[in-house]
């Protein structure tokens, strides 16, 4: 049986043991010695007591001390193994109850300190997220759990590469872009753009493309050429088409320069108009609604859309790699940063860590109320795979003088016990 037996634990080192397996020894023989003592004096007290009578008090002691060392003594052995070795019952009760005294234990356990109540009320004595900050807050650990995050880079990248995950997620998205109405959204954006008359920029930067465009040589060779065309013959002799192009260039040099002076001019204004328009038709109109949504399927459609998605992906993958093996990564400098940033901000935010707090008592107090069952198992399991010998021995070891010094209570409390009754009888009967 030895041999498949665990281990018992909280055995204490060789010297200690040694030391007190001496103790315990000096102490049984103390006790023994003392229970004979009792017995020689109860035996020496009655043999002389018709030359002495006072000795009847003595040997009254003697008696009821010895007789409640042994019955004390007896009650010791009793709980480790038979007296004697004779088969009494109710005897070595720790053995013959080992199943029993394993499943109470672990039910005991269970039911007084693995109940929620008391489970919580732990828990919410550690302050979770002030240890979590601090150990945030420095940065080598900060640095050492990137490095570690940084080491699974490749491994979750596999994972998501090799698992439905990244095909999920982009169905997910490509189902969310296709719910969004497309002329609306637009709608909205421009608002927000126009909402301080920013589209005027636009015509800013339209203005300068045609003031460039007027001071082209080549555009205007080529608007001369168009005017030549369209003139009769008479004004080509003329050269009417010089004298034309001169006036349309110089009015229109003239109107743009006073659009770009004058922030309320009649163009602005009418630019204005015509925005408003635009984002109020983009917002309102069905027509305009369903052109939008037919662009935004023909694009969603689109086959180069799947494979700039593939491309981003792969690109994303190959910098991550990369950078997660480069001695001085990024991702790895950025995590650090990171970490201990949001230790000190944990820090200094007390109901972050109150919530946080709250978290982990919940969390931790459900992990146990699902587990505590099991911890019952396991206790029970363990005590069943005690061996009995070895535990004998080391309870023996540890609590054995204590149990000794009951022997010697015994016998002082068994003596007095008997001198009383014996005091007792000469009061009532007189002899």
């Amino acid at each position: 049986m030895a041999d498949s037996m665990q281990t018992v634990p909280m055995l204490s080192p060789a010297s200690d043991d040694a030391a007190r397996l001496a103790a315990l020894r000096r102490t049984k023989f103390v006790a023994t010695a003392a229970l004979a003592l009792c017995v020689v004096v109860f035996l020496a007290a009655r043999a002389l007591q018709p030359q002495f009578p006072a000795l009847a008090y003595l040997a009254a002691f003697a008696e009821a001390a010895a007789i409640g060392g042994i019955a004390d003594w007896y009650a010791v052995v009793a709980l480790f193994r038979r007296p004697l070795g004779l088969p009494i019952p109710h005897t070595a009760i720790i053995p013959r109850n080992q199943e029993r005294i394993a499943d109470n234990l672990g039910r005991f356990i269970e039911s007084n300190f693995l109940a929620p109540g008391p489970v919580k009320a732990k828990l919410q004595e550690v302050d979770f997220a002030a240890l979590v900050a601090d150990w945030l807050s420095a940065e080598q650990r900060a640095e050492g759990l990137s490095r570690f995050v940084a080491r699974l880079v490749p491994k979750m990248l596999d994972a998501v590469e090799n698992s439905d995950l990244r095909a999920f997620v982009a169905q997910r998205v490509t189902d969310q872009v296709g719910k969004v109405k497309l002329a609306p959204l637009a709608a909205d954006i421009l608002s927000a753009f126009t909402a301080d008359r920013r589209h005027q920029r636009i015509l800013d930067n339209l203005l300068k493309v045609l003031a460039g465009l007027l001071s082209d040589e080549a555009a205007l060779a080529a608007i001369r050429d168009r005017i030549r065309e369209e003139l009769p013959s008479v004004a080509r002799l003329f050269r009417a088409d010089a004298y034309l192009l001169k006036k349309i260039v110089a009015s229109a040099a003239t109107l743009m320069e006073e659009v770009a002076a004058d922030p309320e001019h009649a163009v602005r204004r009418e630019f204005d108009r015509f925005v408003a328009g635009f984002v109020k038709q983009l917002k309102d109109s069905p027509d305009y609604a369903e052109r939008a949504e037919k662009l935004k399927r023909e694009l969603l459609a689109r086959p180069e859309l799947r494979n700039l998605a593939k491309d981003v992906w792969a690109s994303f993958r190959s910098f991550a790699e990369q950078d997660a093996a480069a001695p001085d990564s990024a991702i790895r400098r950025n995590l650090t940063g990171l970490f201990v940033e949001v230790g000190r901000q944990l820090a200094a935010d007390p109901r972050v860590r109150a919530d946080m707090n709250k978290g982990f008592v919940v969390a931790l107090a459900s992990f146990v109320e699902s587990q505590k069952s099991g911890v019952s198992r396991f206790i029970s399991d363990q005590v069943r795979a005690w061996d009995l010998g070895q535990l004998t021995h080391l309870v023996e070891l540890n609590i054995g003088r204590d149990l000794q010094y009951i022997r010697f209570n015994g016998m002082m409390i068994g003596g007095m016990a008997g001198l009383l009754l014996h005091v007792g009888e000469r009061l009532i009967f007189g002899n």
